[in-house]
């Protein structure tokens, strides 16, 4: 691991940096959301969490809920369950329809075993430490309740960092620039089994690839832009390289008619040793 891999790393997981930067509000996950909107197969992510939930009663928490986009969907589908949605930053939770409350995923307000499922969706590599979170997961939930985690792979969206380190490379005037930030390498879907079998039983992975395919740069410049919170950490000039990369994009789709992007998350479904 370079020590500017490490140092993003660190960035990733930097409580100051998610609470007031990156998800102070909900604009930039909202960005990173979108370009889904482009990828087939169409994967419904709050669906399957649903029927994940389908034999599930009682209290569910939502570790890290953002924007709610998996809250507002469990609140129509599933008005039956005793919904908390909570996270770090009390700015990402403002139009989250409550419960809500800002926690941290490290030590939770809630007595042991008072959940019945608890849900750590594309949240668990922003942890500072991964394996106390888990036990901490863990200790919130009731003998045999689950938990259900989501991540991406680490060859997810590589067009996108190849996309970024030549950008990067071409404002440096280098042959490439540096890596962009990644969000989930610390919790990757290849490395994250490995962390819940220390805690979990029953571990399940449902992957989820797909196929990104755009004829408008506007949704891959929202996306890059999205990581503004760790400009600082990209060793580029952020807002130029967004430019560089728009440009490069534009010319790629005039030049193939599209451009795309291959996908790579999934799901893991654990229960609680009873």
């Amino acid at each position: 691991m370079t020590s500017n891999t490490a140092q993003q790393d660190a960035a990733v997981a930097d409580k100051a940096i998610l609470a007031n930067s990156a998800y102070a509000d909900g604009r930039h996950l909202a960005a990173r959301q979108s370009i889904y909107r482009w990828q087939q197969p169409q994967h419904d992510l709050p669906g399957i969490v649903v029927g994940e939930l389908a034999g599930t009663s009682g209290i569910v928490l939502d570790v890290g809920c953002g924007n709610g986009k998996f809250v507002s969907r469990l609140r129509k589908d599933r008005p039956d369950l005793r919904l908390v949605g909570m996270d770090i930053s009390m700015g990402i939770l403002t139009d989250v329809e409550g419960p809500v409350l800002v926690a941290d995923a490290q030590a939770l307000p809630f007595a042991g075993g008072s959940a019945d499922a608890v849900l750590a969706l594309h949240m668990l590599y922003h942890v500072s430490d991964i394996e106390a979170t888990l036990n901490e997961l863990a200790r919130v939930l009731r003998p045999g309740g689950v938990l259900i985690a989501s991540t991406n792979s680490y060859t997810d969206k590589q067009e996108l960092d190849q996309l970024w380190a030549r950008a990067a490379g071409e404002i440096l005037g280098t042959p490439e620039g540096p890596e962009r930030v990644s969000l989930s390498s610390r919790f990757a879907l290849e490395k994250a089994p490995g962390y819940l079998k220390a805690v979990f039983k029953d571990i399940r992975v449902r992957e989820l690839p797909g196929i990104i395919e755009v004829t408008d740069p506007a949704p891959i410049v929202a996306h890059l832009a999205s990581y503004e919170a760790w400009a600082d950490q990209c060793g580029v000039p952020f807002h130029e390289t967004v430019g560089q990369a728009a440009e490069i994009v534009t010319a790629t789709i005039e030049a193939e008619g599209s451009f795309k992007i291959t996908c790579l998350g999934g799901i893991l479904i654990c229960r609680n040793p009873l």
